[in-house]
């Protein structure tokens, strides 16, 4: 008698290697979807970035030497056609300094009057000569979802003097001309 030699795959062993290959595939093509979403999103966080360090700039050197009066409370527009998914806003405001002085009151002992008057002046003089500007640019996604990312700097006006109180001495530590410990 003669022997058949069967040297093919049977369906089993087909089917088999078909289910490896195809969750090869899968495995793949996660891989590849997962990569080309964190490079469109590193992109685009670039692309933001670049553009808010930019829209900064352009207002720091508009308002650079001007009144506090003059800065704008908000504006706002758009990176034009070369990037159309963009737009920024910048709002300025008053600097809010929290009331230090009754955390001062507050603790074992309480405060002088020197020392809360010294700084109840200084908060003044913040509120007066600080002001806060915050440039914002958004990303307006194909599914509609807007990203926001911010930058907040303090714009600080020189040209105010800082109030000194009646009854402190002008001439700084130890009471001396100058700032100079006084002694003999």
């Amino acid at each position: 008698m003669r022997k058949i030699n069967n040297r093919g795959f049977t369906l089993i062993e087909v089917l088999v290697a078909m289910v490896i290959l195809t969750g090869g595939v899968m495995v793949l093509a996660n891989s590849w979807s997962g990569n080309f979403m964190r490079i469109r999103n590193a992109r685009v966080n670039n692309t933001m970035a670049v553009l808010l360090e930019r829209k900064m700039t352009e207002i720091e050197v508009k308002y650079k030497d001007k009144k506090f009066e003059e800065i704008a409370e908000a504006e706002n527009g758009d990176f034009g056609t070369k990037y159309p998914n963009y737009r920024w806003e910048m709002k300025a405001k008053k600097f809010e300094m929290p009331d230090m002085s009754a955390a001062l009151i507050s603790r074992e002992g309480g405060a002088e009057q020197m020392f809360l008057t010294i700084i109840r002046t200084v908060q003044d003089f913040i509120k007066e000569a600080v002001k806060e500007v915050s440039v914002s640019v958004f990303y307006k996604a194909r599914s509609g979802k807007e990203i926001k990312n911010t930058v907040t700097v303090y714009v600080v006006d020189y040209s105010k003097e800082l109030p000194i109180p009646a009854g402190m001495p002008a001439g700084g530590a130890g009471g001396a001309p100058g700032g100079a410990p006084g002694g003999p």
